[in-house]
């Protein structure tokens, strides 16, 4: 069911309950109410409407709202008492229901099941139903960055799809004008929706990038070296600063690592500190040794040298994989000493950020 198809449903069932007449943009506004928005543009903005079972416990949750509601729309006491109890079961009736949107998509980027109430659906399943994905559709066509981020995560290629032998030949075959039957023509379809399936993830990453969505900003980086990230991110609390320094890196934009190190050794990675005084900070001895101050107090002395143990590869040895043992150090870093006053200010400084940390 369409939210038109709905609201015209609902517009005839509250006229017969009632014996008034109701304004069709006055039922969006009481559907809106009954899942606790103020608006139904306000519902618009943060969510899409979607048709699948309501949890019992939703469908009487917001009656007082939609009592409240109705008579800010200008209908009599009694016409509100009747549509407070009226509208949420048909609602639940007709199986409306919204998705949030910034659950949706904090959802998916975890792959997670996308709601609490649905906790057999995540993203494997593909289960998303197509009254979902009109809604998320008709979002993104208004400008919601958040829908379009959504379908972009809905949409994103897989990184472990193995394609047929011979499809994407055959692909170009027929669009060269040969007619294919049987498996060759399997493989050309499977293949162009494999195209239309990418194009529908780029197109929809770029588009909430441009309008502002800063995970959207950060996956185009990743994928395709788009650097509107670090051109216009300000948020820096929901990024991984590894991976933005590792995508930076990839890039050539050292002046990006080195910001994304920082946010890394506040946070209390020691590895980026060791980079920092190394690679990036060498010229400002005080905030060397604020940094050697600061893993000082998490327990690591980057003054000393260090043996560990390593597989053949050089990767960090690990007894459950076991085999033979073999052993790398790290040498200890070695830098001027401080004076007295510049000394007290770097022990400072890394007891804030220590305690930031903590």
């Amino acid at each position: 069911m369409t939210i038109k198809a709905f609201a015209y449903s609902a517009q005839q069932h509250l006229k017969t309950q009632t014996g008034k007449h109701f304004k069709r943009t006055h039922i969006y506004e009481l559907l809106a109410a009954s899942f606790g928005y103020n608006s139904f543009a306000a519902l618009c903005v943060e969510s899409v409407v979607t048709q699948e079972q309501q949890d019992v416990k939703i469908v009487s949750q917001h009656n007082l709202a939609i009592r409240q509601r109705c008579l800010e729309l200008g209908y009599q006491q009694v016409t509100a008492d009747v549509v407070s109890s009226e509208l949420p079961a048909f609602v639940a009736g007709s199986q409306v229901n919204v998705v949030r949107l910034s659950t949706f998509v904090t959802n998916l980027r975890n792959e997670l099941p996308y709601l609490d109430e649905h906790p057999d659906w995540n993203v494997e399943d593909e289960a998303f139903s197509p009254q979902l994905l009109v809604g998320l559709e008709a979002a993104a066509s208004k400008g919601n960055a958040l829908a379009h981020y959504a379908l972009a995560l809905i949409h994103t290629p897989d990184d472990d799809y193995n394609r047929e032998v011979g499809t994407d030949y055959w692909y170009n075959q027929e669009k060269q004008g040969r007619v294919l039957t049987g498996v060759e023509k399997e493989w050309a379809d499977q293949f162009a929706r494999k195209i239309a399936y990418d194009e529908k993830f780029e197109f929809h990453l770029h588009e909430a990038a441009r309008l502002g969505n800063e995970h959207a900003m950060f996956d185009l980086a990743d994928k395709f070296d788009d650097p509107l990230f670090f051109e216009k991110a300000k948020s820096v609390v929901d990024h991984d600063p590894l991976s933005a320094v590792e995508i930076a890196e990839n890039m050539g934009r050292m002046e990006d690592v080195r910001h994304w190190l920082t946010i890394a050794a506040e946070a209390g990675d020691i590895h980026s500190m060791r980079r920092l005084i190394e690679e990036f900070d060498q010229a400002d001895q005080q905030r060397c040794w604020t940094w050697l101050y600061l893993a000082q107090l998490l327990e690591t002395d980057l003054t000393k040298d260090n043996h560990y143990a390593i597989h053949e590869d050089g990767s960090d040895y690990d007894d459950d994989v076991g085999g033979p043992i073999y052993v790398d150090e790290q040498d200890g870093i070695k830098i001027a000493s401080l004076n007295k006053d510049q000394d007290a200010v770097a022990r400072i400084n890394a007891q804030k950020l220590f305690e930031k940390i903590q």
